[in-house]
């Protein structure tokens, strides 16, 4: 990956303050790798002046790198023009050595990406097809910008991320009394949770169906009354 010199970039388009807060400040700026050919996009400028530093490489692979995220950005014309000419395929194929990786599709607010046929050579309906090709075939995760800055600050935030902040630890939720009771007659064959549910409301304890006449439980079970009461009185 070779490193390619340029000059920096600066914010021309706002006059914005040289120290955004105090906070930014006390913290070590973020480096991004950025494709050298991004650098004629406005997202550097931006990125740039939400306080990010940008190293500009030139990448095999994505137009930004951050925290190992690759990221693809396309406007909304240059997707539709790269899948015409079948580059963003290969594109695709290359992403998949990242294990992290996004396609950012930019400019929905002024662009239309459904655009008549006449204009894009392509009907509505392969943009979809093709969007979930890259969702479902290729595992890509695709987000919609409305503009450069919009871009930028998706950007910055995915920089800014603290790993313990990304993984979310996932707890099952307890069930209550109700809940638990339901579920061991859920078990049984041919109880689900309708007839379990009318079971417990008719009997009100898993013991008292346990001991309830066969005949009873045929009014709510039928045929399958049999088959429960011959499992609860089976030896292990």
């Amino acid at each position: 990956m070779k490193t390619i010199k340029v000059k920096p970039i600066y914010d021309i388009f706002s006059r914005r303050k040289k120290i955004i807060n105090q906070k930014n400040n006390a913290q070590p700026k973020q480096k991004i790798l950025v494709d050298y050919r991004e650098r004629n996009s406005l997202v550097p400028s931006e990125l740039v002046s939400l306080g990010l530093e940008l190293e500009f490489k030139e990448l095999k692979v994505a137009d930004f790198l951050v925290r190992n995220v690759a990221i693809e950005r396309k406007t909304v014309l240059d997707f539709i023009s790269s899948m015409i000419n079948k580059r963003l395929l290969r594109q695709l194929e290359e992403l998949q050595q990242y294990e992290k990786k996004l396609i950012i599709i930019e400019g929905i607010n002024e662009q239309e990406l459904y655009s008549d046929d006449k204009v894009s050579g392509l009907h509505s309906n392969s943009i979809r097809g093709f969007l979930l090709t890259i969702l479902l075939r290729h595992n890509i995760p695709i987000l919609f910008t409305k503009d450069y800055k919009d871009t930028a600050k998706f950007i910055d935030l995915i920089a800014r991320k603290k790993e313990q902040e990304m993984s979310m630890r996932v707890v099952k939720k307890s069930r209550n009394k109700k809940e638990q009771l339901q579920y061991i007659l859920e078990g049984f064959p041919g109880i689900g949770p309708k007839n379990a549910k009318k079971l417990l409301q008719q009997f009100k304890s898993i013991k008292n169906i346990t001991n309830t006449p066969e005949e009873e439980l045929k009014k709510i079970l039928g045929k399958k009354a049999e088959i429960f009461k011959n499992l609860i009185e089976e030896f292990y």
